[in-house]
């Protein structure tokens, strides 16, 4: 297919690249001049701006940081949009935000879903990302050949903005298990167990995570380059409690990793991954 994609950050470029690998004509935009010829270096197409990107483009995928910026692509998107587009807004955004994406797109005849994904930097590199998909379910057949390119789970979980739901409910349990897997390593080094030792075998336990599996060791060398930022996740947090706010439920202990998030980030870590909340924990405990 002809897949324009917009927005090569750590997630977007190599996404773009694993859809070029997959065999799709990809012609790639982002503010940074950088990131585009790092595509084209692929084997992608460069634009030079969102019109540039779409026009022509059976598929659209933007990778964004947050609702503003979709929101300022997404009239580009569907202004230039060739009949019967589909529109893949790969962005963690707030559920609402997609919902007008979807509606914005419907009235231009274009096909809109939102698709945010799960799994960081190492799922974005090796296509193995889960992908939770809100809007129509014939759209999200016809997305499936371009999705299965980027992920290994793909899973329609109901209308527009139902995607961003999902990817609020994974961010609020990832961040609680950062936090769980901080205060195990604080406690492990205080009584003086190896803490590799010890978290090999909650690994292998019922405590056993993905986050334990991909993470446990840079964490215990205090490796904490950016896969996913503290300030993306600290963003993903408040989608999180205004989406419960919204749903009139009490998450108390997702409102308790949103302060040691936003407190990472208020200590200067929000440019590090979101394993940081070790420090965060080793603050209260210095």
């Amino acid at each position: 297919m002809t897949i324009a994609f917009v927005g090569l950050g750590i997630m977007g470029s190599p996404m773009a690249a694993n859809l070029v690998a997959a065999g799709h004509a990809v012609t790639g935009y982002d503010v940074s001049a950088e990131r585009v010829d790092e595509l084209v270096a692929r084997g992608g197409k460069g634009a030079s701006s969102v019109a540039e990107a779409v026009t022509g483009a059976a598929v659209v995928i933007t990778m964004l940081p947050d609702s503003p910026q979709v929101e300022q692509v997404a009239p580009d998107v569907v202004e230039h949009a060739s009949p019967g587009l589909l529109y893949l807004d790969m962005s963690t955004i707030r559920p609402e935000t997609s919902r007008w994406v979807a509606g914005l797109a419907a009235a231009r005849g274009v096909r809109a879903l939102d698709a945010p994904v799960s799994g960081g930097e190492r799922g974005a590199i090796d296509g193995t990302l889960s992908i939770m998909v809100g809007g129509a379910a014939e759209d999200v057949e016809a997305a499936r050949p371009v999705l299965g390119a980027l992920g290994t789970t793909i899973v329609h979980v109901g209308p527009a903005g139902a995607g961003q739901t999902v990817k609020a409910a994974n961010q609020l349990v990832v961040g609680g298990i950062y936090g769980l897997v901080a205060e195990a390593i604080v406690l492990l080094e205080a009584s003086g167990v190896d803490p590799v030792a010890g978290l090999d075998v909650l690994a292998g336990g019922l405590a056993g995570s993905r986050v334990l599996d991909l993470k446990r060791h840079t964490m215990i060398r205090r490796q904490f380059a950016p896969g996913f930022r503290i300030d993306l996740h600290h963003k993903d947090m408040g989608i999180a409690i205004a989406a419960a706010r919204e749903a009139g439920v009490s998450l108390p202990l997702t409102g308790q990793v949103a302060q040691l998030v936003a407190a990472a980030r208020a200590q200067g870590h929000g440019s590090l991954d979101h394993s940081a909340l070790l420090k965060v924990i080793e603050r209260l405990n210095s």
